[in-house]
């Protein structure tokens, strides 16, 4: 049993240090958003695959690299609200349930998975791009992608 435990924990870390070595040789600049990975941690139904993916380890791994090979590497703040603003006008819509991955833009009439939409406000953030506190309060809405006829209410996409 403990030669399984061994043989998974070094099949693990190979693949943290093939996929970070990977990130930082094709980047000049690393980005990594700093997460709440003790509070997590706490929810029951997500500890032991949260526990067992080494988000430290491959932040770790990242920073170390990024100075082997003279790459910039950041940090940005938790507390940044990343997956609450809109990418393309500013717009901050608050938090919107994990259910839901699309969102429709009605101000810029843009489709956006929110994964990908998180992904560019830490790139702008930690870039230096932070959004223009008078585009951020400009009145926008947004709705899910499943339901754009509704853009009072935002709806979990149906099918997923």
């Amino acid at each position: 049993m403990a030669k399984l435990h061994n043989s998974i924990a070094d099949t693990r870390k190979d693949f943290l240090h093939k996929v970070s070595t990977k990130i930082v040789k094709q980047n000049q600049v690393i980005i990594l958003e700093d997460l709440n990975v003790s509070g997590m941690v706490k929810n029951r139904k997500l500890s032991r695959a949260i526990s067992q993916l080494g988000w430290r380890e491959f932040r770790t791994l990242c920073e170390a690299k990024s100075e082997k090979f003279g790459r910039e590497f950041q940090v940005i703040n938790r507390w940044a609200s990343t997956s609450q603003v809109c990418a393309d006008c500013g717009f901050k819509w608050g938090k919107i349930d994990l259910s839901i991955s699309s969102l429709l833009c009605m101000s810029y009439g843009t489709e956006q998975d929110r994964d990908e939409n998180v992904a560019k406000i830490i790139e702008k953030v930690g870039m230096g791009n932070r959004h223009d506190s008078k585009r951020a309060q400009r009145v926008c809405q947004i709705t899910s992608v499943a339901e754009p006829y509704e853009p009072s209410r935002i709806t979990a996409p149906s099918g997923r």
